[in-house]
């Protein structure tokens, strides 16, 4: 299940639908490399082989990498656009308005399908631009909800309020 949080207080443009950071599994491969830095580490120290501790310190190094990578971006839905910001400073990286929706893929490798993550492409229809939101749990649902609420954006803009 996505991340969801509805805030009623914020203002309409601001209104945040749905966020999340990349999943923990779209760092799987971190998690590889540091099992195979602490097997080496543990077999070092169980043969008497000086230099274990730096493989040790090697496993603890890529695991605060992964810690440090997975709050790098943090995505946002809001009611007028798609989000990704810097998790750290709240600075936005990347927007992209639910107006311009022209297309949402999903993308999913063997291994993320796996794992149930993907990462969804979303093109725009004023620019070129491809926004990509990587590492996101039920990629497939996530799609429906984006091109449901682009879908909502363009019904309100085309449609002319009743007087």
């Amino acid at each position: 299940m996505t991340t969801l949080n509805v805030v009623d207080q914020a203002p309409q443009d601001r209104q945040i639908v749905w966020e999340t950071f990349p999943s923990w599994a779209q760092f799987s491969w971190l998690y590889l490399l540091s099992a195979f830095s602490a097997l080496r580490g543990a077999m070092f120290f169980r043969y008497g082989i000086e230099g274990w501790e730096m493989w040790m310190i090697g496993t603890g190094i890529l695991l605060v990498c992964a810690v440090i990578l997975r709050r790098w971006a943090h995505y946002e839905l809001t009611r007028e656009r798609i989000i990704i910001r810097n998790g750290y400073t709240g600075r936005e990286i990347s927007s992209v308005p639910l107006a311009d929706v022209r297309a949402v893929a999903v993308q999913q490798g063997l291994v993320a399908d796996f794992f149930g993550i993907g990462t969804l492409t979303i093109s725009s229809s004023s620019t070129d631009r491809l926004v990509s939101l990587r590492g996101i749990r039920d990629p497939e649902e996530v799609k429906i909800r984006i091109e449901a609420a682009a879908w909502r954006e363009n019904r309100r803009q085309t449609v002319p309020p009743s007087e």
